[in-house]
């Protein structure tokens, strides 16, 4: 039985090409690995397989960006096989399949990547310089895979050469081990990159790329000091810039014409496929293909501050109730450009989802439950296509003023440089600067947890639809409270009764912070050991 365990374990760890897909050959006749690994082009191929088939798919909604906020409590996936739905609301053991489709996907993949760096100096290139740099992107691909799964069970199996018996049937690495070795690394692979996007293949790591990366991996392991040092690099290599106008980066408009976005999964990340951001998010509209997969919820529509910068609960404008029965009644403009919501024109026509002739009345089957949509990634020229051709930011330069501003606030070091950062961010979402900016003399009298709630807004309204929600409300440690309460929709008055739709119960536990591993993992990798709780 042991034999058989740890065969399995190595097909998965050390063989991967070999055992699942001999994805890159371009001899279908060849059976040995130097068969189909010998040239500059075979080793492209292997780069770019290494992205999309985990990275950038168009179809793995359970890796898609603007899907993975329907594990946070922005937002409510309605399909369970996506993977996200379970982890949000609770109902979640150690034989789900989300944990052990994750873990599978991305341990399969660091095996396939120790092969292929390994061997990387089979394929012959004209120049060297070119091996060089596929090699560290290999690398960089290698270390985001482990950061990722450090940050969901945080000891796991490390590996950095193939896998063989003896070692795949060792402990697993303690996450500060893990991180001790990771980080340097990473940094020194990212410095050897070259500095700007390539002219093709722009979505592979560069040198600024991989660091935003590492930026954001340095934040969520609460190593401030050194988040604020690589965003402040990204931000001396003057490369990058806030585009003039928030909602058009997430439209045609200016997907792919900005200088905002450091890290893109643009259409040749998977070959030019269609994408399908309308299709997974957008209204079902008459004969189109909306399907809602994704939705937002009351509490990040409430999230949106006011157009002063200040919460709804503390206007002096107006009252939280009237803000909730009317969202965009003097409100942060992110929130019109980020969300769709009951009366808003979709495809010339109000939205009504109180209508049940409407097609996107509430309680069909793709419509949205909670009321809202993200109109983030939904170009309505996609409405009647078969796909769309989107481009969308695994990071984007928002995002790096955000991290230098948070870093610096949980150091207790607000500096000038840090209110500009938040600066920058509300003058370009549109706030009224009169009230909003943060160099103004209220703000001088903020005490640390001011900054804190105020920092973690923004960064939570700014990447509202993009991902990043799950992971801060785990490294905040806030998921307790956020995802202990309901998932609720749109507010209306009925009969003089403030009403409100309610789209599931929910419920976290504190063990729920890491992830359970898969009984079936257990099983086949003795050196695993479950985590407390499960």
């Amino acid at each position: 039985m042991k034999k058989l365990i740890y065969t399995s374990l190595l097909c998965g760890a050390t063989v991967l090409a070999g055992c699942e897909k001999f994805l890159d050959k371009t001899d279908p006749t060849a059976t040995k690995f130097n068969e189909f690994f010998n040239t500059e082009d075979d080793l492209r191929r292997v780069v770019y397989s290494s992205y999309v088939d985990v990275f950038s798919s168009v179809g793995l909604n359970g890796k898609l960006l603007y899907q993975e906020d329907g594990k946070s409590d922005d937002a409510y996936s309605r399909t369970e096989s996506h993977h996200h739905q379970l982890i949000a609301n609770g109902n979640f053991n150690s034989n789900t399949a989300a944990f052990s489709w994750n873990y599978e996907l991305h341990m399969k993949h660091t095996g396939r990547l120790n092969v292929f760096i390994a061997n990387v100096n089979l394929p012959y290139v004209e120049d060297e310089a070119v091996r060089t740099k596929y090699k560290g992107i290999l690398e960089g691909l290698r270390a985001w895979h482990y950061f990722w799964m450090v940050s969901r069970w945080e000891n796991i199996p490390f590996y950095l050469e193939p896998a063989n018996l003896e070692s795949a049937t060792q402990p697993a690495k303690s996450k500060d081990e893990i991180l001790s070795i990771l980080f340097p690394m990473a940094e020194e692979i990212a410095n050897n990159l070259p500095p700007d996007a390539y002219t093709s293949d722009a979505y592979m790591f560069n040198k600024y790329s991989l660091k935003g990366i590492i930026m954001r991996y340095y934040l969520y392991f609460g190593r401030y000091e050194d988040a604020a040092r690589l965003a402040k690099e990204i931000m001396d290599s003057q490369k990058f810039e806030l585009h003039p106008k928030y909602g058009d980066l997430f439209s045609y408009k200016a997907d792919k014409t900005n200088k905002e976005f450091i890290f893109t999964m643009d259409m040749a990340s998977h070959a030019n496929s269609a994408t399908n951001s309308f299709q997974h998010l957008a209204p079902q509209y008459r004969t189109g293909n909306g399907q809602s997969f994704v939705v937002p919820l009351k509490s990040l529509i409430d999230a949106y501050w006011t157009l002063q910068g200040d919460p709804i609960d503390k206007s002096t404008q107006y009252t939280k109730e009237q803000y909730e029965l009317n969202p965009k009644l003097n409100r942060d403009p992110r929130l019109a450009a980020s969300i769709y919501m009951h009366n808003d024109i979709f495809q010339n026509e109000p939205i009504n989802i109180y209508d049940a002739n409407n097609p996107m009345y509430y309680e069909r089957p793709r419509a949205s439950r909670s009321g809202y949509w993200y109109r983030k990634f939904v170009d309505e020229a996609d409405a009647f296509r078969s796909g769309g051709n989107m481009h969308f930011p695994y990071i984007r330069y928002a995002e790096v003023l955000l991290t230098y501003a948070e870093a610096k606030i949980a150091m207790n070091q607000v500096d000038d440089l840090t209110k500009e950062c938040i600066n920058a961010i509300r003058k370009r979402a549109g706030l009224d600067m009169k009230f909003a900016d943060v160099k103004l003399p209220k703000y001088a009298a903020y005490t640390p947890q001011q900054w804190t709630d105020l920092i973690r807004n923004e960064r939570r309204i700014e990447l509202a639809g993009e991902g990043r929600r799950y992971d801060d409300i785990i490294r905040w440690r806030i998921a307790e409270k956020v995802l202990n309460e309901p998932a609720l929709g749109h507010t209306r008055m009925v009969d003089g009764q403030k009403v409100t739709l309610k789209v599931e119960d929910r419920s976290f536990r504190p063990n729920n912070y890491v992830w359970p591993f898969h009984e079936n993992s257990l099983k086949v990798e003795p050196g695993l050991r479950q985590n407390p709780g499960y």
